[in-house]
């Protein structure tokens, strides 16, 4: 283990940059430039927001804070989980701020907006946070890196094992907007083939607080399992309410989309033996230990999520592909992400493919009860890898014109 550390650690941190004046040949305006866009104080904050901020931060550092002999500088924005606010902002980084890419975007809905404008204007997208597999299927595009996890995923591990052990009724409450619908609509798809049915859904505004009249709905469907298609303080407060009405102990409650910010915030005694699946975990193995421990001497966060780590290996692997391209141009760019490993502290037998979609093992883990846990961050057991050829949906399958018509 000592020796995958070590091995690991190495490609955390990159090869000296190439000094002199290669970077007026080959970077334009002179330097490297990332926005972080993300909700940086509202619902998913906790789950990226400042956090992605500083892990961005982190990698420019690791990388040693210039490449091709070019500065890289970090700008971030607060989009409020709101489409036109997200998009202004991108808009205002590309026409006046000479942004190369962005990372963060977390709603799907504002990476959407984000992801249209950055094509249309040749700029690279990392995306980090925002689970809609639109974005390497329907909305596809040669710009975008798809990175941490997609609805298809999330599900994959989580929902087949639940209807073949038996739990065959199910009813979901949404998040309502594009990423629930999604969510929704790739375990119903999953239900059906394994012979379970969905008995209804109730859809939820984002930043719900009162999730009262969504669990009661669900409770007199007479589901056996109650599918959570939301996340973070979402996804606390609804399973709270099921709590509160007794519901948890008369139906499984299953998270479609748990990080673990939102899992150290959930009563342990009401979230033990919750399976889900889950891209990262901090207490996996000694190099996302390591890792945990630097990023939290740097940062507010409490404990690191996927987001976090995600956010770190997309903007090393950014760097790390301009380096190998001479260049910054997003085309070549991008080219070299395609061809270059991702094994790191986040993404293991990584590689990106021609859709855009970070293929990378994803894990079964479950929530560990009260009398299990050392520790306020010892929240997950890691029950077993899924292999990411067989958890992602394939590039035929994903019907992305370019990548398909590619030669």
């Amino acid at each position: 283990m000592k020796k995958l550390l070590h091995i690991l650690a190495a490609s955390l941190i990159s090869s000296a940059p190439v000094t002199g004046s290669t970077a007026e040949a080959t970077v334009s305006d002179g330097k490297v430039k990332i926005g972080v866009l993300a909700d940086m104080s509202g619902v998913y904050a906790d789950a990226c927001g400042p956090g992605c901020l500083e892990a961005v931060r982190m990698a420019v550092d690791n990388f040693g804070g210039s490449v091709l002999g070019a500065p890289i500088e970090v700008v971030s924005a607060d989009d409020q989980n709101k489409p036109d606010l997200g998009a202004a902002k991108v808009r205002e980084w590309i026409e006046q701020g000479q942004v190369d890419a962005v990372t963060g975007l977390v709603s799907t809905a504002v990476t959407g907006a984000a992801t249209k404008l950055l094509t249309a204007n040749e700029r690279i997208a990392l995306i980090v946070g925002a689970a809609s597999n639109a974005f390497t299927t329907s909305e596809c595009s040669p710009f975008n890196a798809h990175w941490t996890y997609d609805v298809v995923s999330l599900v994959a591990g989580t929902v087949k094992p639940m209807v073949e052990s038996g739990k065959k009724k199910w009813f979901f409450i949404t998040a309502d907007y594009t990423f629930g619908y999604d969510l929704e609509k790739a375990a119903t798809e999953i239900i059906t083939a394994s012979g379970g049915e969905v008995l209804g859904s109730v859809r939820a505004p984002l930043g719900t607080t009162d999730f009262s009249s969504y669990v009661l709905q669900a409770q007199a469907s007479g589901a056996e399992v109650i599918a959570m298609a939301n996340s973070s303080a979402d996804l606390v407060n609804a399973l709270k309410a099921a709590s509160e009405f007794g519901i948890t102990e008369m139906a499984d409650v299953a998270g479609l989309l748990v990080v673990t910010t939102a899992a150290k915030a959930m009563d342990p005694s009401v979230a033990a033996g919750m399976n889900l699946t889950a891209p990262f975990y901090w207490d996996m193995d000694e190099v996302t230990r390591d890792w945990s421990a630097r990023f939290k001497a740097r940062s507010s966060v409490s404990i690191p999520t996927a987001l976090h780590a995600s956010a770190y290996s997309s903007t090393l692997h950014y760097l790390k592909a301009i380096e190998a391209a001479g260049t910054d141009e997003a085309k070549a760019v991008m080219a070299k992400m395609k061809t270059m490993p991702v094994n790191d502290v986040f993404s293991r037998n990584g590689y990106l493919r021609r859709d855009g979609r970070l293929v990378h093992d994803m894990y079964l883990v479950r929530i560990k009860g009260p009398s299990e846990r050392e520790s306020e961050n010892d929240i997950f057991v890691v029950e077993k890898t899924l292999p990411g050829d067989d958890v992602y949906l394939s590039l035929e399958a994903g019907g992305c014109s370019f990548a398909l018509n590619r030669q």
